[in-house]
């Protein structure tokens, strides 16, 4: 009865976490002729946010512009989009541009894209949710905004999240989890990259599916572990392997978050080496955590040890499958 109370627990736990990875927010100023540009914008919405937001948000625009016409919004797929045509005397470079706000503690990429220079690329927050355009843009700028979004897509990306701690909780050895995650990474990496080139690619609905299918997958070989300590399982023996083999599927699901982000075209290399980079300081992050936790439960009776890894473990199991289903029917 306890177990069952856990799985529901994890599935009403599953609603507000959202069956979809983190989609940072997105604003874009572009210039399409001289002194006129198109302000866009895709704000992620939470549950019952959309009415609130689309009422208050409006765009920030330089000084030195003003709106053609009238602003468009409209909310599709979870998401606030909206569009304003504008008007600017001279070079909008010292100006901000932005939005009004951002919900919640959100964070936004921005793009400044001129017709005859290089696109700058900025990270919004809700603190600071409108940005300044350069004058002469640095290269150092795109390296830190896309590394804290790879960062951030591990620990709030609660796909990835909990694969990666299902994997510690298997693994559990430290040189085996250092050998499972640097699998994971490099896979991750080698679909990410060859994605974004252009050169391999998946439907973002089955990638979804299989992502779920991964976290299901690892919760049901620790629940075997946890029953039978000596049983060696698929995972058990070769966790190098299927963390690698799952990691070609996650690699999609990144690819995925960052065409919705976007990508500077001429700085596409930095973009893509900081968003590893992040990404990979997340998980560090989280296999490091997860390890000390295990660490300091080894403290504690077996019994507590025992149903402390089984809460967990179903928990993990029962939010997986609930995404599972629903990216299949739904």
């Amino acid at each position: 009865m306890i177990r069952w109370l856990i799985c529901l627990f994890a599935i009403l736990l599953a609603f507000p976490l959202g069956a979809h990875e983190l989609r940072p927010s997105v604003v874009e100023l572009r210039e399409v002729e001289p002194g006129e540009y198109t302000l866009d914008w895709k704000v992620t919405l939470s549950v019952g946010s959309a009415g609130l937001l689309a009422n208050r948000l409006e765009p920030v625009i330089p000084d030195n512009c003003e709106v053609a016409g009238e602003t468009v919004k409209r909310i599709q797929s979870a998401a606030l989009m909206g569009r304003a045509n504008l008007n600017c005397e001279g070079d909008p470079a010292g100006g901000q541009f932005g939005l009004s706000e951002l919900l919640g503690k959100s964070d936004a990429i921005a793009r400044f894209v001129p017709l005859d220079a290089p696109t700058q690329s900025f990270r919004l927050t809700a603190d600071e949710t409108a940005t300044t355009i350069l004058a002469e843009p640095s290269p150092l700028s795109v390296l830190g905004d896309y590394s804290i979004i790879g960062a951030e897509h591990i620990v709030f990306g609660w796909d990835h999240l909990l694969f990666v701690i299902a994997l510690v909780l298997l693994v559990r050895s430290p040189w085996p989890v250092i050998k499972a995650a640097t699998a994971f990474t490099i896979a991750h990496s080698i679909t990410l990259v060859a994605t974004v080139l252009g050169y391999s690619g998946l439907p973002g609905r089955p990638v979804e599916a299989l992502i779920a299918l991964s976290i299901v997958f690892l919760a049901v070989e620790v629940a075997i572990i946890l029953r039978d300590p000596d049983r060696q399982t698929l995972t058990r023996r070769f966790p190098w392997a299927v963390a690698f083999a799952f990691g070609l599927i996650h690699g999609f699901g990144f690819a995925g978050a960052l065409a919705d982000i976007g990508l500077p075209q001429t700085q596409l290399a930095a973009a893509l080496f900081a968003f590893n980079i992040g990404v990979e300081a997340g998980q560090l992050l989280v296999v490091a955590l997860t390890i000390l936790i295990l660490a300091g439960l080894k403290r504690s009776p077996d019994l507590v040890q025992r149903r402390v890894l089984t809460t967990t473990t179903y928990a993990i199991g029962a939010i997986g499958s609930f995404w599972l289903i629903e990216r299949i029917i739904g």
